[in-house]
């Protein structure tokens, strides 16, 4: 199922939680939402959902305005955050429920209710748990009740809030690829929210950066990684390193100094700029480049991360190292030039 939401205001009083928001999802789609908190991407899934109603602007299932239908009518499945299963039910049950309470005219019979429910239990690898109560398993066996219960009712659009932020790391890191093997299997339209930037780009199809109400991106989580449009998305998603330098005559200054950068089509004056902390090279000498003094180091997996001091006026960095540059925090000075980089101006 394709969906569409077109201009989409949402107030609460006199607060806007989302302004102007337009966003198209491609049916069998998985999509994030990704932001902190306030940014206005749990409204948004709310609003797909039905559980809240727009200030303005339409959302559209497939061809059809589905703005002012109830839940029950857009046919949504919803996996909350903490679960939300019912306590005094078993494993079975719980996945059953969706189907038991459909009006009479559209529910399958008994025998076919539990024959689905018991299929659901072995896609997300509990059909030996079906007689349990929610208190007897792990949180990632909860969440997985949840995801199947939220499929039973052969949803249009499959909706996720924080849906592994209650779990601990690992149980999150199994869950994952757990989840986009889920979601290949079945083609579900799945949106779910995020706050986690490594989750986001690890699961969806496209990610979507949401800040202070509104869309700064939309994309593959490679152009959202490698093509930031923003210095939000760039600070936001991933590392990165900001230095407030000026352009003149194409070239890069930092403290009046050309850094070996070249930005030919820019216009002369202050700029920002951003790069990642590993996309940097190491060069020998003072010119054309820029310098710092290491002010800590340590290991991280298989790099070595690189506090450096550039200078009163700027903020420290950080760059990123294969560990056998074996730079300690003994004030040594080196010398490097970013390989990969963008300016933004006005910030």
């Amino acid at each position: 199922m394709e969906v569409r939401v077109e201009n989409l205001r949402k107030e609460f009083g006199r607060f806007p939680a989302l302004v102007d928001v337009t966003l198209d999802i491609r049916s069998g789609e998985l999509i994030a939402l990704l932001g902190p908190s306030g940014s206005g991407k749990t409204t948004l899934l709310r609003l797909i959902a039905g559980l809240e109603s727009p200030t303005e602007g339409m959302i559209f299932f497939g061809n059809e305005d589905a703005s002012k239908k109830t839940v029950q009518q857009r046919n949504i499945g919803f996996v909350f955050q903490h679960y939300a299963l019912f306590r005094h039910m078993t494993v079975l049950d719980n996945v059953s429920f969706g189907l038991r309470v459909r009006p009479a005219s559209s529910r399958p019979p008994a025998a076919e209710i539990r024959r689905q429910a018991l299929g659901l239990l072995e896609l997300v690898q509990l059909s030996e748990l079906e007689e349990r109560y929610p208190a007897q398993l792990s949180g990632g066996q909860r969440q997985r009740v949840a995801l199947a219960r939220a499929m039973a009712v052969e949803p249009s659009v499959l909706l996720l809030d924080e849906p592994l932020g209650a779990l601990d790391a690992q149980v999150r890191k199994e869950l994952r690829r757990w989840l986009r093997e889920i979601h290949d299997r079945t083609g579900y339209t799945t949106v779910f929210v995020t706050h986690d930037q490594e989750e986001a780009l690890e699961l969806a199809d496209r990610v979507v950066v949401m800040s202070k109400g509104a869309i700064e991106q939309v994309g593959t989580p490679g152009e959202i990684y490698d093509h930031p449009v923003s210095p939000f998305v760039y600070g936001f998603v991933g590392q990165s390193n900001c230095l407030n330098v000026t352009v003149v005559n194409g070239e890069i200054a930092l403290e009046d100094r050309p850094i070996g950068l070249r930005a030919a089509s820019e216009p002369d004056g202050p700029a920002t700029l951003y790069f990642r902390p590993h996309d940097v090279e190491l060069v020998e000498g003072d010119l054309g480049c820029l310098g710092g003094r290491v002010t800590a180091s340590r290991r991280v997996a298989g790099t070595r991360h690189l506090e450096l001091d550039l200078g009163k006026t700027q903020p420290p960095i950080e760059i990123e190292l294969p560990p056998e540059r074996a730079f300690s925090a003994d004030h040594s000075r080196i010398a490097f030039r970013p390989t990969k980089w963008k300016l933004f101006r006005g910030e």
